[in-house]
């Protein structure tokens, strides 16, 4: 198994360690807003159809984005 180390050497870089550290976070966080996204597109029958599909297109720009960065949240 390989291992990865990252260092950070200063006071200065706290914020720095700290987005390392949490980068888990965030694609969790991306996942639940994709999620909820999805489950009111699918289940919620009183959605208009015009908002569906905004939610689908912001569904889509997510994924568009984090692509670009090679992050993929499957």
């Amino acid at each position: 198994m390989a291992k990865i180390i990252l260092e950070f050497d200063s006071v200065e870089e706290k914020d720095d360690a700290r987005d390392a550290l949490d980068g888990y976070k965030w694609k969790l966080s991306m996942w639940d807003l994709d999620q909820s996204l999805r489950e009111q597109i699918k289940y919620n029958d009183k959605l208009p159809s015009e908002i569906a599909e905004v939610y689908e297109e912001v569904r889509e720009k997510i994924r568009e984005i984090l692509s670009s960065y090679n992050i993929n949240l499957e």
